[in-house]
């Protein structure tokens, strides 16, 4: 029979345990539940997700408090990636850096001038000699609402052109709106023509400068995703540019040839609307197939819409793979969301930008991936294959 007090005897008192030297030991106490590792990683996960997020709402809260200096920056990136190529033959032909970004400057300076002027000054004079065309045009479209396959009746077609037109009014600022805007729109240029300039000239001290401020293990893999980056916005650029080129010859020669009066004017809208892809490709055929219904007919406006047509699937299906590469490796949905998206938040400039934004932080990414940060028990390399490695 147990003695009272042993914990054998169910019925005693518990005692606190004594050692053998007579001191008390702290009692017993059940073992906690293990935390399953699938819930470790899920909460690390989690509140990884959760710092990115906030860092990233920080950062575009940011960018919007600042959209003048956020959008310059951005264009200057996309200029200097397609103006790289003049500096660098103007440098290896023997001129100083601050020479050789200063002319690259000034040829973009003066093809973007001359876009403009043929896209805007000649487009409102060659329609000031069309008011009679465009005016006949408008009413073929009108007599086509009300007698065509729609069947509107003229009050349906009077609402509708007055709701056009209240649109466009609304659109068209008005003349101190517009002045704020034009010096607006000029101090912008003018930031970004310097950003493009220092860029040029001392782009690589810049990203030299800010690589060694990046901790040391982790250099190599920042400086790696920088370059990245840097290729993948310059192989976008330069693609999007031939790509462009190419639209906007295949379309142009299809107005010129039905004789309509502003292709050129048209032509140069199909080129600078091929940056925004999907959505800028659309709009710009669109133009020129209402363009030539007002000033050429039916027939010749169903021409332009197959030669568009043709020419837009020879874009997305051989062009864009053959000249972009792996620059521009995004699924159609992917590119559609983002420049929708873009467009919404920021309008033109949101579209132009997304697409590249989207295909350089995917870039970035991958490389991320890719090139993990070496860890403490990753052995150094051998001193012999770095030889090697350097030999090559």
């Amino acid at each position: 029979m147990s003695a009272a007090g042993d914990p054998a005897d169910p019925g005693g008192t518990t005692t606190e345990p004594v050692a053998t030297d007579g001191t008390e030991r702290a009692p017993r106490r059940p073992p906690l539940a293990v935390v399953p590792d699938w819930a470790v990683r899920a909460m690390a996960v989690g509140g990884g997700v959760l710092a990115l997020a906030a860092v990233g709402w920080l950062l575009f809260w940011l960018l919007l408090r600042l959209p003048l200096v956020t959008f310059a920056v951005a264009l200057a990136l996309l200029l200097t990636a397609l103006t790289a190529p003049i500096s660098r033959g103007l440098r290896r032909a023997g001129l100083p850096a601050a020479v050789a970004a200063l002319m690259a400057v000034l040829t973009l300076l003066g093809v973007l001038l001359g876009i403009g002027f043929l896209v805007g000054f000649r487009a409102v004079s060659t329609i000031q000699d069309l008011t009679r065309p465009l005016a006949a045009g408008i009413d073929r479209i009108r007599v086509w609402l009300i007698e065509g396959p729609l069947g509107l009746n003229p009050q349906q077609v009077a609402d509708l052109r007055n709701e056009v037109v209240t649109r466009l009014y609304e659109v068209v600022p008005d003349p101190a709106a517009g002045a704020r805007m034009a010096v607006y729109v000029l101090g912008a240029l003018v930031l970004v023509a310097f950003l493009v300039f220092f860029l040029l000239k001392d782009g690589e001290s810049m990203w030299r400068w800010l690589v060694e401020r990046v901790p040391d293990r982790r250099r190599d893999q920042v400086d790696g995703a920088g370059r990245a980056a840097w290729t993948t916005l310059a192989s976008y650029v330069r693609g999007t540019v031939v790509v462009a080129f190419i639209d906007a010859v295949g379309i142009g020669l299809g107005l010129l040839l039905l004789g309509v009066p502003l292709w050129i004017s048209l032509t140069l809208l199909t080129f600078v609307g091929a940056f925004i892809p999907l959505l800028g490709a659309t709009v710009s055929g669109a133009v020129a197939v209402l363009v030539t219904m007002v000033t050429n007919g039916t027939t010749d406006a169903i021409i332009i819409l197959v030669v568009v047509l043709v020419v837009q699937q020879v874009e997305g299906n051989v062009l864009q793979p053959l000249i972009m590469g792996h620059a521009l490796d995004l699924h159609p949905v992917v590119i559609l969301v983002a420049v929708t998206a873009g467009g919404l938040l920021f309008g033109v400039a949101g579209a132009l930008l997304a697409v590249p934004f989207v295909a350089v932080s995917y870039r970035v990414l991958e490389h991320v991936r890719l090139h993990p940060v070496p860890t403490a028990q990753d052995p150094p390399p051998s001193r012999g294959a770095t030889a090697v490695e350097g030999a090559r």
